[in-house]
Parts: structure tokens; C-alpha cells; sequence
């Protein structure tokens, strides 16, 4: 097994063990690349999430629950933002509620069905995300910045083929 999938080095020397350290020559290659991307991901992740909460005090749901609204003006149903963030609908219960303390978001009268209700952002709501996006989107370009524009291209290309596969299996 190559040494850098069993243990990076971090910038101080040290050893960076994440989850691809439980591996071992005997584990499938189909194994070994789920792991190196959950590894990738988590690490954007928990740095997003840190620097999220440090420079605008917010969460990651939070962030992603305004992301998801920003892109429907016209609001989503509480059931249709906990299938798109892939989360209970209490767990958005209780993003919505914060949310709305902070006038961010606004709870409104479903117009298609007037027993139900959807969530949209507030025009502060707007406002801050739309800042908070645009310093999201350079802190993604800064921490993949190194990797050439063409190796970003293939990976997308072969995700998407990985994607595609997997939603056709998810139907079968």
C-alpha cells in the first residue's frame, strides 16, 4: 500500500491520520476510493464549517438551508428542504426556528395548498446570503487552487459517470 494512503504528513511533520488510516492492503480498491473521497470531503467540510461559525457565526445546515431557499424565491414546503439536505424534518424544524428569530427566513402560506406552509428567505435573509456565498465560493477556490483546472475537469467527469451509475442502481 502506498504510504500517503496510510498516513499523510501534515505541514508540522506529524502524522494526519484520517479515515483512510483503518486501511490495509487486503481492502477492495472500490473500498479504498470511497474512503479517500469521504476523507476529501470532510476535510472542506470541517473547514468550511470553521470558517463559517468563526467569520459569520453561522453553522453549516444553516448556511446550507439558506442555500437551499435562495435558489426557490418563491419558498420550499418543510418537507422538500429535509429531502434536498437529506435530514429530518425536525432537524429543519429547529434550523427554520433559528432562522426566523434572526429574521433571516420567514415562514408563509403555501399559495398551492393553503394548510401548509413553505419558507422562504427574508430580504435580510437575501442579503446575508448572498454575502456569506460569494466569500464561500473563494474560500473553495483557494483550497483547491493548486489542483490544475484540467485535473478538476476529469474528476468532475468521472464523479458524474460515478453518479449517474449509482443513481441507476438506487432505482433498480
Amino acid at each position: 500500500m502506498d504510504d500517503d494512503r496510510r498516513k499523510e504528513v501534515a505541514d508540522d511533520g506529524t502524522a494526519d491520520l484520517d479515515l483512510e488510516s483503518r486501511l490495509t492492503d487486503e481492502h477492495h480498491q472500490s473500498l479504498r476510493l470511497w474512503l479517500r473521497m469521504l476523507s476529501c470531503t470532510t476535510r472542506i467540510e470541517n473547514e468550511i464549517r470553521s470558517r463559517l461559525r468563526t467569520t459569520f457565526g453561522i453553522t453549516l445546515p444553516r448556511f446550507d438551508l439558506m442555500a437551499q431557499l435562495e435558489r426557490h424565491p418563491d419558498g420550499l414546503r418543510m418537507g422538500e428542504l429535509s429531502r434536498r439536505m437529506m435530514v429530518t424534518g425536525g432537524n429543519i424544524t429547529g434550523i427554520t426556528d433559528q432562522l426566523e428569530r434572526e429574521e433571516l427566513v420567514m415562514r408563509v402560506q403555501d399559495a398551492k395548498d393553503r394548510r401548509a406552509s413553505a419558507v422562504k428567505l427574508t430580504e435580510a435573509g437575501r442579503k446575508a446570503f448572498a454575502e456569506m456565498a460569494a466569500v464561500h465560493e473563494r474560500w473553495i477556490e483557494e483550497m483547491l487552487a493548486d489542483m490544475p483546472g484540467e485535473d478538476k475537469a476529469q474528476m468532475i467527469a468521472l464523479l458524474s459517470t460515478m453518479k449517474r451509475k449509482l443513481r441507476v442502481e438506487d432505482s433498480d
